[in-house]
């Protein structure tokens, strides 16, 4: 996939992502208080910053946040998801090129969106618009693969999609991760998460991913009579779990 592509990947899924995907754990900033002495005074660029979701409980602990977004729907979404926080801002760029300053940012912060970046163009970029000693924190909310209805849906992800295996987080490994912070060392920190659904939740949420089938693809009505069936097998009360671990990796470059 082309960095292009990537860049327009989540075009058609923005209503979606918005009304279905994951936040973060609060617990998140709140660790990061103590881990890497994050206080209000901090600025921060959230890049790839898509909808916003990461870039909240900064503003809400009080930081300058920029996002830095290429996706104009994704941009545009954030902006109007954090309209109500006069500390942030957002800038059309990317991971290799942020338009930000030299030594502007105190910490950088990406959620869901490393493993679209180019590594090494990005890492000149982060170094560049750093401060000294200031962080990289990279974070995910990656599925449970540990309970019955979670791993079924993870099956029926691998069946009725397109390119899943190709595209998702869980191909970034620890050590690229680590190999990215090299020579420094790499820290991680895992916190629970999970979404509580009825069936259109269900279906909103795997919706809301790139390599989802999309209404008039031959693949999308059995897609979602495989969620169907899933839902109605594990519901209690029109309801199941989306269970989450929310991995954050923080440390210098």
């Amino acid at each position: 996939m082309t960095a292009l592509d990537s860049t327009k990947r989540f075009s058609d899924r923005v209503e979606n992502y918005v009304k279905y995907r994951p936040r973060y754990p609060a617990a998140l900033v709140d660790f990061l208080r103590d881990a890497i002495d994050l206080t209000a005074d901090c600025v921060v660029a959230d890049v790839g910053s898509g909808t916003g979701f990461l870039a909240e409980p900064f503003l809400q602990n009080g930081n300058r946040v920029i996002g830095v977004e290429p996706n104009a729907e994704m941009r545009g979404a954030g902006d109007n998801y954090l309209r109500g926080y006069a500390g942030f801002s957002s800038v059309n760029g990317a991971s290799e090129a942020t338009t930000l300053a030299d030594q502007s940012v105190d910490l950088i912060v990406a959620g869901q969106a490393f493993h679209w970046f180019e590594p090494v163009n990005t890492r000149a970029e982060f170094t560049r618009i750093l401060r000294p000693d200031g962080q990289v924190a990279l974070v995910w909310n990656s599925r449970r693969l540990d309970a019955p209805f979670m791993q079924e849906y993870e099956d029926i992800l691998h069946k009725f999609t397109e390119n899943y295996g190709g595209v998702s987080e869980r191909n970034i490994l620890d050590e690229h991760i680590a190999a990215f912070y090299a020579p420094q060392p790499m820290h991680l920190q895992i916190f629970d998460n999970v979404q509580v659904f009825d069936f259109d939740g269900v279906k909103g949420r795997a919706l809301s991913s790139s390599y989802s089938p999309a209404p008039g693809h031959p693949l999308h009505q059995p897609f979602l009579a495989a969620l169907a069936d899933l839902f109605a097998r594990f519901q209690e009360n029109n309801a199941v779990q989306i269970q989450y671990v929310t991995r954050l990796y923080w440390g210098k470059l």
